[in-house]
């Protein structure tokens, strides 16, 4: 059973056959679906989806990109669903986002701090985006992410970055930019790290991997990435594809049967 822990299966790009996407994943392989938010209102989307279609699961928060929008009452309206709904299993997608000059730093910092102190309240684990923030987002950590667990998305960190997120507890997420011929760093960690701290991913609609490069994403192309680290590591995919699925499970605290 494949299990894409990242995929926005409410992204307005499936709205003409998000049915027949999951089809395609259901004959793929792909058994489990992680489903993460941006803000309120996908928040709120990722846990409707999660009612009407089995084995998709829910993380819900506020990611940097909309930092700067967040409303009064957005964060308890997370936190309720979080509490009230069972498909929702991490606090994500949320973090830190330096590529663009907007949100301001400041203010994607202090909705991180926030996300992080709701996933410790809520003992979930949370799903981190960092995007060339990678000093800022571990001083964050080490501040205020005593005892918390989750997963750092399409990773993009060092192996010394990398060595520190092990002893902190966290797994790494690999994405189709690992089948990308030029992504030297992500080829290298992705063969050296623990295998039982490797989950796969799509980001759908995003970095479609190759042969499908320059078309939608979609669950169902997440066997690529699955392939490409088997081979990087030198095991059989379905070794690898057991092995990610027991780790999302894990960390996710899933429970083995649907």
């Amino acid at each position: 059973m494949l299990f894409d822990t990242h995929c926005h299966l409410y992204d307005a790009a499936y709205d003409a056959d998000r049915s027949a996407v999951l089809e395609r994943a259901r004959a793929a392989g792909v058994g489990r679906m992680l489903c993460p938010a941006t803000d309120r209102q996908t928040s709120e989307a990722c846990v409707e989806l999660a009612r009407h279609y089995d084995g998709i699961y829910a993380a819900v928060g506020i990611h940097p990109q909309e930092a700067n929008r967040v409303q009064p009452g957005d964060i308890e309206a997370i936190r309720r669903l979080a509490e009230q709904e069972p498909s929702v299993v991490a606090i994500g997608e949320v973090g830190l986002d330096y590529h663009y000059d907007t949100p301001a730093r400041d203010v994607q910092k202090d909705v991180f701090v926030k996300m992080i102190q709701l996933a410790l309240s809520l003992d979930l684990p949370i799903d981190i985006h960092d995007r060339e923030a990678h000093g800022d987002t571990m001083e964050i950590l080490r501040q205020y992410g005593k005892g918390l667990r989750g997963v750092f998305h399409c990773y993009s960190g060092s192996l010394e970055m990398t060595t520190e997120l092990i002893r902190m507890g966290f797994y790494f997420g690999f994405t189709g930019t690992v089948v990308f011929p030029n992504s030297k760093r992500a080829k290298q960690v992705a063969s050296r790290i623990p295998m039982d701290r490797i989950l796969i991913e799509t980001d759908s609609p995003y970095l479609t991997p190759p042969p499908y490069r320059g078309s939608r994403n979609e669950p169902a192309y997440v066997r690529y990435v699955a392939e490409e680290i088997a081979r990087l590591r030198g095991l059989d995919a379905d070794c690898v594809i057991r092995k990610t699925a027991a780790n999302g499970l894990r960390i996710f605290g899933i429970a083995e049967t649907v």
